[in-house]
């Protein structure tokens, strides 16, 4: 699809470490692009610090990210290298002719080839590794290979095609895993269980995986169908870059047709948006408390999803989007800091906002 995404005249200083947001609303630009990229490629091949989610089995495992993870050590943990990768593979997609394409072509050769694919199939075997990042890294996994699958170019075909045994690994954990878990996660962190749907979702249907596509749908009505007035005002908590309530309401948007979603909306969030207002980010370089401005983003871009899933003839679709915009503007200037705390996830989640918007 096209990349016309809306921007704030995305701007970065001299000095490479402010990205500022200007009143201007502007079309994501290949410059603008460029600039997303290279937070995603000052870290995909940065080591260190690197926080694991790895359980040993033996002295034999006390190994490096590298060893561990060949294609996804990066970037501080094996998530936010994973959704790094697909930031980049969006805005080579969609901005070909962006200055860093040659740079990202090579990561992604270096990275998505079938050695270190192999290495990260095999990890996953493992014993204990059951709970390796699930279920927030396996759908950025997915939602990465479907970013790929949907792309019909050679290098594309050639990337999926060697991260597709990885896909097919996660998808089955999925399948294993999601009739067993009775209830879902509702906090706003990376265990949330409607935003790990909503981006399997995009993979079960890209892929025409009609049997994971299933699973998502039955749990997502088991758990979310017959909820009522969510607590939206007793959000945010001090470190969630997701909105446990808004990411609910989000993904429901993409399973109910509109009336019924209409109907379920008003009882899940009557009054929506409301007093709804920009979580305050105090400290830039506490890797917690920056985790706000992803809150933001993420906000904003689940904002524009349910005022589009309302459609143009509903009364809240202008105050949706004007929420939106408000979050939006509150954490867009803050991507590239020079804290490494928010510089090596941030970016994915401004891609998203800009495209929703």
């Amino acid at each position: 699809m096209a990349a016309r995404a809306w921007a704030f005249g995305l701007a970065v200083m001299a000095a490479g470490s402010v990205v500022r947001a200007q009143e201007t609303d502007l079309v994501l630009t290949d410059a603008a692009a460029d600039r997303f990229a290279a937070l995603a490629l000052k870290c995909v091949r940065q080591e260190y610090p690197n926080k694991l989610d790895h359980v040993m089995n033996g002295a034999g495992e006390v190994k490096g990210p590298k060893d561990l993870h060949p294609a996804f050590y990066g970037c501080f943990d094996w998530h936010s290298s994973v959704h790094g990768h697909w930031m980049l593979v969006r805005l080579l997609r969609t901005h070909p002719e962006m200055a860093r394409a040659a740079e990202i072509r090579a990561v992604l050769d270096e990275h998505l080839s079938p050695g270190p694919i192999a290495a990260e199939v095999a990890y996953l075997g493992q014993p204990n590794r059951r709970s390796f990042e699930r279920t927030y890294g396996w759908a950025w996994l997915l939602k990465l290979t479907a970013e790929l699958r949907a792309w019909d170019a050679p290098e594309a075909r050639r990337w999926s095609a060697a991260l597709q045994p990885l896909a097919d690994r996660v998808s089955q954990a999925f399948l294993d895993f999601l009739p067993k878990q009775t209830y879902p996660i509702r906090t706003g962190v990376h265990p949330n269980s409607a935003f790990s749907l909503d981006l399997a979702l995009d993979y079960a249907r890209e892929a025409k995986d009609t049997r994971l596509e299933a699973a998502i749908l039955d749990r997502a009505r088991a758990w979310f169908a017959k909820d009522r007035r969510g607590p939206l005002a007793w959000e945010p908590g001090g470190e969630d870059f997701l909105s446990p309530c808004l990411e609910e309401a989000a993904l429901m948007a993409r399973l109910l047709p509109r009336d019924r979603f209409v109907r379920w909306l008003d009882g899940f969030l009557p009054g929506l948006p409301g007093a709804l207002v920009p979580a305050v980010v105090s400290d830039r370089t506490d890797p917690k408390i920056v985790h706000l401005d992803g809150l933001n983003l993420s906000r904003a871009r689940a904002l524009y999803e349910l005022g589009r899933a309302l459609g143009p003839a509903d009364p809240r679709r202008a105050a949706l989007v004007r929420a939106a915009d408000r979050h939006a503007r509150a954490s867009l200037p803050h991507l590239a800091t020079g804290s490494y705390e928010g510089e090596h996830w941030l970016a994915t989640f401004a891609v998203r906002v800009l495209e929703a918007r």
